[in-house]
């Protein structure tokens, strides 16, 4: 069926048919507001009927002026074709009631449903995708950084080596590596330039006459420190490799 006139549906699932388009169609020598406005005397009510277009296209020339156009359900569309009492308007009508039947066929009326759904659905999707966008903005998943300011205990040096998945022996490695410390007997000792810094608390326990244990533990801040230097030196912590792999993954 060629299409005489072009058409569209609104998401009420009505037809419409532009106003200017049925009035061009007919022939109208009258202008078109004139013309309608002749035909909305008929008893077709606004927003029932037919709707006022919002975007006026602004016409070019000296008189410029705006110009408007309504969408006309079918209905009002085939009435209006009758009033004509010619050949177009006759024409016209039987066109409107060809596009009524296979608008309301069963196969029409089933893919409008599905389309209708299909769309619910996709809406949908995006509104739970955003949502869950919008929990992940308000509840931020938990950094290595975070769980540190929690903390306000010294720490020692075993026990940050396992938020690095590392053993002490290479942990304590990697930091003389790196220029945090260096080895003095049996101890590490921080470089000069750390030592003042607030990083670690050293303590010597005394086990009897001639014995003693020196124990150095890391406070938050050189705890804040380590993972600061080590993560410039591409090390992260466990907590912080799993997030940057499920990122990965995704």
């Amino acid at each position: 069926m060629n299409q005489l006139i072009p058409t569209q549906s609104n998401d009420n699932g009505d037809l419409l048919v532009s106003g200017r388009d049925l009035h061009e169609f007919l022939d109208i020598k009258t202008n078109y507001s004139t013309w309608f406005d002749r035909m909305a005397e008929y008893g077709f009510k606004e927003n029932v009927d037919y709707v006022l277009l919002s975007n006026f296209e602004k016409q070019t020339g000296s008189g410029g002026h705006n110009k408007i156009d309504h969408h006309l359900k079918i209905d009002m569309a085939k009435e209006i074709s009758m009033l004509q009492r010619n050949e177009k308007g006759k024409q016209a009508r039987q066109y409107f009631l060809e596009l009524e039947r296979r608008w309301n066929s069963p196969d029409a009326v089933i893919k409008r449903a599905h389309d209708f759904l299909q769309r619910r659905v996709d809406n949908l999707r995006t509104e739970n995708l955003l949502l869950t966008q919008q929990v992940h903005e308000l509840q931020p998943k938990a950094t290595y950084y975070d769980m540190v300011l929690q903390n306000k205990s010294l720490l020692s040096v075993s026990k940050i080596a396992k938020d690095y998945g590392m053993s002490a022996i290479a942990f304590n490695q990697k930091l003389h590596e790196l220029g945090v410390q260096f080895k003095q007997g049996d101890i590490w000792l921080l470089y000069a330039k750390h030592q003042d810094k607030g990083y670690t608390q050293t303590t010597t326990h005394v086990i009897d006459a001639d014995n003693s244990k020196v124990s150095t533990k890391w406070t938050q801040k050189g705890r804040l420190f380590l993972y600061e230097l080590l993560k410039q030196n591409g090390i992260l912590p466990m907590i912080e490799r799993t997030e940057v792999a499920k990122r990965g993954n995704k």
